[in-house]
């Protein structure tokens, strides 16, 4: 069991509190000062007495904290920042600005098991699935060193619904209105395609926006792309996000990596359009961001508009997402590309 008490909701904290003789409420100081107060000792708790302070510190019970080990900083604003974990793994997580939005994109796992060939995490050797605290304190970390953080999107290192214990309970603790309160609607999780996990998500009590990673319209395609799909096809992995939608009434964004001379010809586009009408959704086309261990290329902004112009004509909804943070390999499919073994 994690001792770890920035990993825990309030209910579990209430138990805590209960099982050391304290009142319930106390656990909601608790909470608070973990998730509003960026309290990192226990000790820093103060509405609780010293002696209970004392009492959870000897049963084990602490407060885990991410290390900065560096900040990079692109021209355009972005900021990636590199954390060492407890136990000496790492992890990155990005900070993107638009206009007044801050959305921070944070990571789920130390390294990936999916293999997705596009993507520089994925020549990382997985290492473990982060907790529900560590997620949760990528956003106090960034928001504690350049203000309030507004969206949350779990698109870093690692495939969310591979952890999806540790996941849901973040969404959980970033969502409730003690902590950071942000709103569910502003927080997206991305997933590879994961059939169960989408249709278990739908039954929780938390509802993300989904993103879906597509990247081919064809199975043949996109199992040469990301292996999962081999596992759950296209046809299943579209029943699945109708069902999501079924349950939730939330549009689905798909995003498609854009490879050059691969996933970005004019029949492409038609059968991607073909095979989304009719479902609530839009599309995001990101340029393939390079990498010192893939060979693929990005297909290019004429490519890419006509791509768009094609979707858009099929009355699918289409944005092509700026390149952001390339120069520091914060981009889409580069996060982890500094350090990926050889």
């Amino acid at each position: 069991m994690s001792m770890d008490l920035k990993d825990k909701t309030p209910g579990e904290l209430e138990r805590i509190v209960v099982d050391l003789g304290g009142r319930k409420y106390l656990a909601a100081y608790i909470f608070q000062f973990i998730h509003v107060e960026d309290a990192v000792e226990v000790s820093q708790i103060t509405p609780l007495s010293k002696a209970f302070r004392w009492q959870l510190t000897a049963r084990g019970y602490h407060i885990s904290s991410l290390t900065v080990a560096d900040k990079l900083t692109d021209k355009d604003g972005t900021a990636k920042y590199l954390f060492e974990l407890g136990d000496g793994n790492r992890i990155e997580t990005v900070l993107l600005l638009d206009d007044k939005r801050r959305t921070l994109c944070v990571s789920t796992q130390v390294g990936c098991t999916m293999g997705c060939l596009f993507c520089a995490t994925a020549k990382i050797p997985f290492g473990r699935n982060l907790t529900a605290g560590e997620i949760a304190d990528q956003v106090n970390a960034v928001q504690a060193d350049t203000g309030r953080i507004g969206n949350v999107v779990y698109m870093g290192m690692g495939e969310p619904l591979a952890n999806y214990a540790a996941v849901v309970k973040s969404l959980g603790i970033l969502n409730h209105p003690k902590g950071k309160n942000i709103g569910i609607r502003h927080m997206t999780v991305s997933t590879c395609g994961i059939v169960p996990a989408i249709r278990k998500l739908a039954g929780e009590n938390v509802h993300p926006r989904l993103a879906v990673s597509l990247n081919a319209p064809s199975d043949d395609l996109r199992t040469r792309l990301m292996p999962i799909n081999a596992k759950y096809p296209i046809a299943d992995l579209l029943k699945a996000v109708r069902f999501y939608q079924a349950k939730t009434r939330q549009r689905v964004t798909f995003e498609y990596v854009m490879i050059k001379g691969l996933n970005d010809s004019t029949t492409q586009a038609a059968l991607l359009a073909k095979l989304l009408k009719g479902l609530a959704c839009n599309v995001n086309l990101i340029e393939h961001n390079p990498h010192p261990r893939c060979k693929y290329a990005g297909s290019g902004a004429e490519r890419i508009r006509t791509f768009e112009s094609l979707l858009e004509d099929a009355g699918i909804e289409t944005v092509v997402r700026f390149k952001m943070g390339r120069s520091i390999r914060a981009a889409c499919g580069q996060l982890g590309a500094d350090w990926a073994a050889t």
